[in-house]
């Protein structure tokens, strides 16, 4: 009885190191928890940039107000017909 006894802590010592610290254990699985927590919150923030930049896609393709207000900011074009201003501020003056 004994005999067995010691038998079955033994075993149970080993099953629960593998638990604990062996291939598969518990501590591994927190540290694959804590990954892909960090993964599907990097995801998210690519998800909300890729919308973002399929909008401003899409505008562009389709909205011929986009192309030129990015003419006029980017460019400094203007449109036929228009009259340019250039106001230049005095120096010293803010």
């Amino acid at each position: 009885m004994r005999i067995l006894t010691i038998i079955l802590i033994i075993l149970l010592v080993l099953l629960q190191y593998r638990y604990w610290v062996g291939e598969g254990s518990q501590q591994e699985v927190w540290r694959m928890k804590k990954a892909v927590a960090a993964q599907k919150q990097e995801n998210e923030k690519l998800q909300a940039r890729n919308k973002a930049l399929e909008a401003e896609v899409q505008n562009l393709k389709k909205g011929l107000d986009a192309i030129e207000e990015r003419a006029r900011s980017e460019l400094g074009m203007i449109k036929e017909g228009e009259t340019f201003y250039r106001v230049i501020e005095p120096e010293g003056s803010e």
